[in-house]
């Protein structure tokens, strides 16, 4: 029952991905193959596909869970060039409540069809603290050198 309703799923998101009326075929299967990936896969919620006719490319938004942030993915294949230019174009589109997006998932599509995800952020981001810090306190196991 599953997979039936998976297939389904499947063929009425590719009708939806080849009305976006994006020339490259490739794309297409890209997009196709990061969509499975994401709803499938990774389970994310409320994965909408959309494109972007001055960039000519089909991109997601979707959560990574129930009440995540929206975050933007956009598949490419993994042989396009990318320029810091075309990467700005991509932090430029709009969220749905009108803000542009503070970071991108770009998703590499390999011709094997092996994704790999890149999280591309507009500025620095402070990284998150570890969960655990090991402190030693004075540096043990180290030899003194003999007087001489």
């Amino acid at each position: 029952q599953k997979g039936d309703r998976v297939f389904s799923e499947g063929a009425r998101k590719f009708q939806e991905l080849t009305s976006l009326d994006v020339a490259d075929s490739s794309q297409l299967y890209s997009a196709f193959l990061v969509y499975l990936d994401l709803t499938e896969v990774r389970q994310w919620h409320e994965v909408t596909c959309k494109s972007c006719d001055n960039l000519q490319l089909i991109y997601f938004e979707g959560r990574e869970g129930e009440g995540a942030p929206l975050q933007l993915v956009v598949p490419v294949q993994c042989q396009r060039l990318l320029s810091h230019q075309w990467l700005r174009s991509v932090l430029s589109l709009v969220s749905p409540d009108g803000s542009p997006h503070q970071s991108v998932l770009i998703v590499a599509v390999a011709s094997d069809s092996s994704l790999v995800y890149h999280r591309f952020t507009d500025g620095f981001v402070t990284p998150e603290p570890p969960d655990h810090v090991l402190n030693t306190g004075k540096r043990s196991g180290r030899r003194k050198r003999p007087q001489v």
